[in-house]
């Protein structure tokens, strides 16, 4: 009972410290001028899934060629990897997967290797260079004892994966071993969200909160709750220096790691449901975010103001995200379209 009383103590203790040092002065109250009016609109539409579309990756341009730039990744539980040109709509690979209840895809930096997983518990990974048609499993990664819910590549040839069974996992790909493991959630981890160069990856869970990590150390650097439910998305800030969430208790949030707190809500009292997927805009001024009510909605980051509404699908929209160029934004819904904006 002691020991309970004194961790309280010390829990308000820190509070009060942090509140000593905050500062209050809300981003809205810095006078920015406001946003003009969006003219964000379908440019394409990618047709070739039968059946819903659970998630969607572009490649990274900085490490790729400029030919693969405009290429993306998008996977369907009609069990189909497609590899697109976001910008002919034309497909340059549909690799058919072992297991069709794929809940997760990504693309490798340099354009070469795809990434998938879900309720096999194991990433599998495709060399694209592949002479077979069609393309075979180069690589599968298992480990995990729970459904795979999120990869993202560090680097070409290492793989951070999450994971139902609470915790996230480092791979090396060319071998296949398993790095390092990272738990320290009290709940399934739902989403990561991998640093520019800094070592770290961003993780929300069931747990209502979300952890960044020290890819080398292994070890939690930082946990940040506020979340009433499940965080389903997270994404870095463009400057690594932050990251948004979203949740099922239909906020989104931004935190900040230096100031370790809560920047900014982006709510409004007619949405009522959950989040799906979270990205921000190249400059980091707009957050868009995938709704269950079919609609992408597109936030100011600094305001906290809801400035566009993105409508068109017929279903969830269950993944977004900006090409690296920043000129185009792609949303993937469960009505086996993708959208580019």
């Amino acid at each position: 009972m002691s020991t309970k009383l004194e961790i309280q103590r010390l829990k308000a203790e820190i509070k009060s410290k942090k509140e000593q040092c905050a500062d209050n002065m809300s981003l809205e109250d810095k006078h920015v001028p406001p946003l003009g009016k969006l003219g964000i609109k379908t440019r394409r539409v990618l047709k070739g899934h039968f059946a819903k579309i659970y998630a969607m990756h572009w490649v990274s341009a900085e490490k790729s060629s400029p030919s693969d730039a405009k290429h993306l990744v998008s996977a369907s539980q009609d069990g189909k990897l497609i590899v697109w040109n976001g910008l002919t709509t034309n497909k340059a690979h549909a690799i058919p997967l072992r297991s069709s209840w794929v809940m997760t895809c990504a693309f490798a930096p340099g354009g070469n290797n795809v990434a998938c997983g879900g309720l096999d518990n194991i990433c599998s990974i495709y060399k694209l260079s592949s002479k077979e048609q069609p393309i075979k499993v180069a690589r599968e990664l298992a480990a995990h004892t729970g459904y795979l819910s999120c990869c993202r590549f560090k680097r070409d040839d290492s793989i951070i994966t999450s994971s139902g069974d609470m915790t996230c996992m480092l791979w090396d790909v060319e071998s296949g071993s398993q790095k390092q493991t990272f738990s320290d959630h009290n709940g399934d981890v739902m989403s990561i969200s991998v640093s520019e160069g800094k070592g770290t990856f961003v993780s929300g869970a069931c747990d209502a909160t979300a952890k960044v990590w020290d890819v080398d150390s292994r070890w939690c650097m930082q946990t940040f709750s506020g979340h009433e439910s499940d965080i389903n998305a997270v994404h870095f800030f463009p400057s690594n220096l932050a990251f948004g969430t979203g949740s099922d208790d239909a906020s989104c949030r931004l935190f900040d790691l230096r100031s370790y707190k809560e920047l900014m809500q982006y709510t409004h009292d007619k949405i009522l449901c959950g989040i799906t997927s979270v990205a921000f805009s190249q400059s980091g001024r707009f957050f868009f975010a995938g709704y269950d009510d079919f609609n992408c909605y597109v936030w100011d980051t600094l305001t906290g103001k809801q400035v566009g509404v993105l409508a068109g699908h017929d279903n969830r929209v269950s993944c977004l995200g900006i090409s690296n160029d920043g000129m185009a934004l792609c949303t993937g819904s469960w009505d086996s379209f993708l959208k580019l904006w």
